[in-house]
């Protein structure tokens, strides 16, 4: 690691093999808890590269479990965070409003660490159960549209850098990977990200796969849509640019949607929107990503993908495909 740190400091990239052989030393425990951090932190100091993150990503799906989750062929709706606006958990409640409108979820998330609530952390206090067994998530996915994979059992061989994270509190490059290695591989992806560059270089490697993918980075700073103002869509088919017109809404101001600074507020506001109760702008921005999420899978236009998630919102289906997944994880 030390041969690796002092090329880093000199400005040096890493190969994509380079790259992948550290995440799997760090892994295998080869490197004490100063050198973990210190190479976290020269990513925090300068952009990754396209070979750097492609290799973390081999390394971190060749050591994952996988399930395999095929026969539903379901989407991921998950956010690198690391945005700094502390939104309530829109991505998270977009999952369930697009199991409601009866497409399958394989959500990918884990607790917070750069910010106040994690997808896991308001899941958990939901009463959801966090599980890798084969059999209880399809059972999950068949009968609640929804299945739950909480990241640290699938990557258990992260364990070692867990704890650095939560220590340093900042975004680092696994922000970056939390929605490149769902351990389910589903065929199709949302993903929001936190700036323009990374958009690119997430463009460049989902190209590589077979999946259908939408990336979404709104230009004024979110991880997602955030109806503040326009938002950057990189798609299969090409890029484009979202306004809030194209859901047939008005902007929103940013204030409208905070409330992601503790676990308790975020949770609050997670049960409000899902039981149809919050401001109407709550229910919007949960809407429009879910929007994104059907229009990926459905190929249809925003505002039919939008069409889709407001009836399953209102017809109360989202919020029923909550209440059958706390049920099985209650069993």
């Amino acid at each position: 690691m030390k041969a690796i740190l002092n090329r880093l400091t000199q400005h040096e990239t890493l190969e994509k093999e380079e790259a992948e052989n550290v995440l799997v030393g760090i892994a295998e425990g080869k490197y004490n808890p100063s050198e973990i951090a210190s190479f976290l932190t020269v990513f925090m100091m300068r952009s990754i590269t396209l070979k750097e993150l492609e290799g973390f990503r081999n390394a971190l799906l060749k050591l994952c479990l996988a399930i395999d989750l095929s026969e539903f062929s379901p989407i991921d709706l998950c956010g690198t965070g690391g945005d700094g606006k502390d939104t309530f958990n829109i991505s998270t409640l977009a999952s369930f409003v697009t199991a409601g409108a009866g497409i399958k979820v394989a959500k990918h998330g884990n607790y917070g660490v750069s910010s106040g609530c994690g997808s896991s952390n308001v899941l958990e206090l939901m009463g959801i159960k966090f599980s890798n067994d084969a059999d209880f998530l399809k059972r999950c996915i068949d009968q609640a549209g929804i299945c739950n994979l909480h990241a640290p059992l699938f990557h258990p061989a992260m364990k070692n850098v867990a704890p650095i994270r939560r220590e340093l509190g900042v975004k680092t490059f696994f922000n970056m990977l939390g929605p490149l290695v769902n351990p389910s591989f589903p065929k199709h992806q949302l993903t929001g990200v936190f700036n323009l560059e990374l958009a690119r270089l997430y463009g460049y490697l989902f190209q590589k796969t077979d999946q259908n993918f939408t990336i979404l980075y709104a230009l004024d700073g979110y991880d997602e849509i955030s109806l503040t103002g326009p938002t950057k869509a990189l798609r299969n088919s090409g890029e484009s640019l979202i306004h809030p017109e194209d859901f047939g809404l008005n902007s929103l101001d940013a204030s409208e949607i905070a409330g992601g600074d503790n676990i308790s507020s975020s949770a609050k506001i997670f049960t409000e929107v899902i039981r149809g109760k919050a401001t109407q702008a709550q229910q919007n921005v949960v809407c429009a990503n879910a929007a994104m999420a059907i229009a990926t899978v459905l190929e249809c236009s925003p505002k039919e993908g939008f069409e889709k998630a407001k009836e399953s919102l209102l017809s109360g289906k989202a919020n029923q495909a909550l209440i059958t997944l706390q049920k099985l994880s209650a069993e």
